[in-house]
């Protein structure tokens, strides 16, 4: 539904204001969950390439337990990016006809046992 001339000076006229307060773009980006999330893969990124360079670092100066430990902060910093990165991609909070949800892992039907629990399902009647 498109906004009134009115609505549209107005917002245009908020949109104006908040562009000239930087203090509360800071701080609306310092509560975005997106932007900590972005952070958070850039260090876990970092930690990666530290991690390889201590593998590499191991593996040059035959110190076996340095190159364990360096491929140990990768994967640790690998399995830290990856929950980063659905932290940043759920969303927060919806609101529904004037109520708050969090959406839940049991609404999202696309996992590989939800499916297969779907085929198992369907399946024709003379194969049990």
């Amino acid at each position: 539904m498109p906004l009134s001339e009115h609505e549209q000076r107005l917002f245009d006229q908020i949109e104006r204001s908040l562009a000239e307060d930087p203090k509360f773009a800071s701080a609306v980006r310092a509560s975005d969950p997106r932007f900590h999330a972005r952070r958070r893969l850039l260090v876990a990124a970092f930690i990666i390439v530290l991690g390889l360079a201590l593998v590499v670092y191991g593996t040059v100066s035959r110190t076996t337990p340095l190159g364990v430990a360096g491929f140990v902060v990768m994967l640790g910093a690998a399995a830290f990016a990856m929950q980063s990165r659905r932290k940043g991609s759920a969303p927060d909070l919806q609101a529904v006809g004037g109520t708050a949800t969090r959406r839940t892992r049991q609404a999202r039907k696309s996992g590989l046992l939800d499916r297969l629990e779907d085929r198992w399902r369907q399946r024709p009647e003379g194969h049990r």
